[in-house]
């Protein structure tokens, strides 16, 4: 009988290696194999998708302070959750044709250069709102700068702020998979522009609330004025990155 790990070569004793970890019987990849990791990776609800979903919606800033301090097996990785998430909702957008932004922004003038600009504006406006997903991804730095500068003082280095943002943006494209079905229901109505908004607004009142615990150290005080400063430079840093697009596709057009 082989008594050595399988990926590392060390001896092994117990049923996991002690130098990287690997079960002792790993199993022949079958579809058994193929069901056994689906279970634990997405269905389980104490370890995997289902358990940092549920944890991100009912304590997620403790959810995520834990993860940082290395209580990390049962979570679903944060950048894996992110890109899972951002293909679930891009499919779901894609498939769909769900645009929030169709008619959204005005464009004032008239002549060729205003169809032209308004082309444009549109272009922009409908790749914006069909690819949310890699927006909210794109994001996540500007986030990262926010919460890094604005929390400097709680000792996390940037890397583990973007870490952060990472849960904090899955959190997001999960409330957006929620609210789907009324997406759907209410596409291409008035009503579809409402319902986004309010989704937003409880998207970042969830997000508020999960930097009100995170960051336990401070005092309320301190906590409302960060992260008001926070969101006051994300504001910022978005309005300059929409209008370098801007500026960048006008030229473009010239």
């Amino acid at each position: 009988m082989n008594n050595t790990c399988k990926n590392c070569n060390t001896s092994l004793i117990g049923e996991y290696c002690h130098k990287c970890s690997q079960p002792k019987d790993t199993h022949r990849i079958n579809i058994h194999f193929l069901w056994h990791d689906i279970q634990h990776g997405l269905l389980h609800i104490d370890k995997g998708i289902l358990y940092t979903a549920r944890e991100l919606f009912t304590r997620p800033g403790h959810t995520i302070r834990a993860f940082l301090e290395g209580k990390r097996v049962q979570h679903f990785k944060p950048l894996s959750l992110v890109i899972v998430l951002a293909g679930v909702y891009g499919f779901l957008s894609h498939y769909f044709h769900i645009n929030m932004l169709a008619n959204n922004i005005s464009v004032s003038g008239s002549g060729e250069d205003y169809i032209k600009t308004k082309e444009m504006v549109d272009s922009i406006s409908e790749w914006l709102a069909t690819h949310y997903s890699i927006f909210a991804i794109a994001q996540i730095p500007v986030y990262s700068i926010a919460t890094f500068l604005a929390f400097r003082k709680a000792g996390y280095n940037f890397i583990e702020h973007l870490v952060l943002n990472m849960f904090l943006t899955g959190q997001r494209l999960l409330l957006h998979i929620f609210a789907f079905p009324l997406y759907y229901a209410f596409n291409e109505t008035p009503r579809l522009r409402t319902t986004a908004r309010v989704v937003d607004i409880i998207g970042y009142l969830l997000m508020i609330w999960a930097i009100y615990q995170l960051f336990h150290t401070f005092n309320i005080k301190q906590k409302i004025l960060r992260i008001g400063l926070g969101l006051l430079m994300v504001v910022l840093m978005n309005i300059s990155i929409l209008l370098l697009i801007f500026k960048v596709a006008l030229h473009s057009i010239k």
